[in-house]
């Protein structure tokens, strides 16, 4: 990629994308398969941020449904559906149940839910239903069972966010991109009449500058957009309420089945969900607004206790601190409503788009679901302002890469087309196929292919997000880091003190994933 760059330094790029989320992915994607000529910058790595640390579900949003707000749920159920059908490697379609303690419960759900299928139509993943209380026990053994007079069953989406962030950057680049990691904006370049024409990036690894020209320049930093506004215009008024959500990551044994619970009502107002991933359980999450945005929010023992008490109110084995293998935090960046104060649980997860006077495009809010969506309206924004000549949003009925009919099988089916590669390596050398530790479902040969091919350049790039290895087992994880190190100098051609200090700087990072770090402190 920097190659490429360095051979197209003086390019007016057509579009350039800031932010390596979700939404900046699915614009360079968008921009790129429309024909624009197209690079997307990240300061730090592809999903590192909001998008690495969902709840892991691709959904219409069933508590959106109850606020009232049906069309964020159309939409989003209309992307659900798109989503899966063009990653159905990363993608999933997983039930969840909803237990009921009251005979109103029973109606009201019912009901709700019929209409949630109602609304996605021909993209339903599955009819919604009443459960009775003794097949709710059978397909939930460890749900208490005092009072439960069943539960209704509905069908969401499910998917690995960080894969898909990967994914949707590899897609970008086979159709003519290039996506960077580790260029961080450092400043913006008008003309005389205060138009953006450029910015001047640095590369964070050899302290290189890049400058990049175009009159089109998206701002998708996700929780950093104000910050970029600021750059742009130190007058420009904040438009982000960052709120702050955790979850817990659990062996299986706390929930000991295929599919998920949904709590719908919780002591602060949000849903709760115990999911079923990579052979752990996922809980959460919290709601908790936070005054300062970082790349690594950090958990606090408030949110930690809140999700243990809710879960131990619904699960017959009540998971304690000690229990938890992993708990990671992220920061949503919800569109705020000037002079409005609502709490964070009330912002609508809808997305705006805003066009500073200078010429800045910056999209807000949002959520991983409708992230195709985003990028379509942001790029027709830029069209309409004529930034961009006028091509149509092709990604509807576009296949990602790795895409397999039907989805991939097998132990490396996350890869799709490509866990053939993998699977080559370990044929070529069958010590490659031992799992890398007895805690994390990763072989070697499956690290070597990562850092081949997608551009991890540290170990938290490798056991956060190309793997899940961190947020799956914190401890494990730390274990592994220094075999890591030293496959990653291998491959890349760091030295023995590169290999230290990424050992050292990963396991201070990884400490904030283990509970009793956060009692402690």
């Amino acid at each position: 990629m920097l190659s490429q760059l360095a051979a197209s330094e003086n390019r007016i790029w057509d579009v350039i994308v800031i932010g390596g989320g979700a939404t900046g992915l699915g614009i360079a994607l968008d921009a790129s398969v429309r024909g624009f000529r197209t690079i997307l910058i990240e300061q730090s790595d592809f999903a590192k941020g909001t998008s690495g640390r969902s709840t892991k579900l691709v959904h219409g949003g069933v508590r959106y449904l109850a606020k009232g707000d049906v069309f964020l749920v159309i939409e989003a159920l209309v992307e659900r559906g798109i989503m899966l059908k063009n990653a159905p490697h990363i993608t999933r379609n997983q039930e969840f149940l909803i237990p009921l303690y009251t005979i109103w419960d029973a109606i009201l759900y019912t009901v709700g839910l019929t209409l949630y299928d109602w609304l996605a139509g021909r993209k339903s993943l599955g009819r919604s239903h009443f459960v009775n209380r003794k097949n709710t026990i059978r397909r939930l053994p460890l749900l208490i069972s005092k009072g439960l007079k069943g539960s209704v069953a509905y069908h969401d989406g499910q998917f690995d966010d960080a894969r898909m962030a990967v994914t949707l950057a590899e897609s970008a680049v086979l159709n003519g991109a290039i996506v960077l990691n580790y260029l961080k904006v450092v400043s913006l370049q008008k003309n005389t009449e205060g138009q953006l024409i450029a910015l001047k990036a640095l590369d964070l690894e050899s302290g290189n500058e890049h400058v990049l020209n175009s009159n089109c320049i998206i701002n998708a930093t996700g929780v950093f957009a104000d910050a970029l506004m600021h750059m742009d215009n130190p007058e420009a008024p904040p438009t982000i309420r960052p709120s702050q959500g955790i979850h817990l990551v659990l062996d299986k044994s706390f929930l000991q089945s295929d599919s998920a619970i949904m709590i719908p009502k919780t002591s602060d107002g949000r849903v709760l969900f115990c999911i079923p991933w990579y052979n752990h359980v996922v809980v959460g999450t919290t709601d908790t607004p936070v005054n300062m945005v970082s790349l690594e929010p950090k958990p606090i023992k408030e949110e930690i206790d809140f999700i243990l008490d809710t879960a131990s109110k619904y699960l017959q084995k009540p998971p304690s601190q000690k229990d938890i293998l992993s708990v990671f935090a992220g920061l949503r960046p919800l569109a705020a409503n000037a002079g409005r104060p609502e709490s964070t649980k009330e912002i609508s997860r809808r997305h705006k788009i805003y066009v500073s006077a200078s010429g800045l495009i910056s999209i807000v809010g949002g959520k991983w679901t409708t992230y195709r969506r985003m990028a379509s309206e942001t790029l027709d924004k830029a069209i309409q302002l004529r930034k961009l000549p006028g091509k149509p949003c092709l990604t509807e009925n576009l296949k990602l890469s790795g895409f397999i009919q039907g989805g991939s099988q097998g132990r490396f089916s996350i890869y799709g087309s490509a866990a053939n590669e993998i699977e080559e390596l370990i044929n070529n050398d069958p010590s490659l196929g031992m799992n890398i530790h007895s805690e994390i479902p990763y072989c070697k040969a499956e690290f070597k292919w990562l850092i081949r091919n997608e551009m991890p350049r540290t170990i938290d790039d490798l056991l956060s997000r190309r793997t899940r290895s961190l947020i799956l087992n914190a401890s494990a994880a730390i274990e592994i880091a220094p075999l890591i190190a030293s496959l990653l100098a291998e491959e890349l051609g760091f030295d023995e003190n590169w290999q230290k200090k990424q050992v050292k700087d990963f396991t201070e990072l990884a400490q904030q994933y283990l509970t009793e770090n956060i009692y402690s402190n």
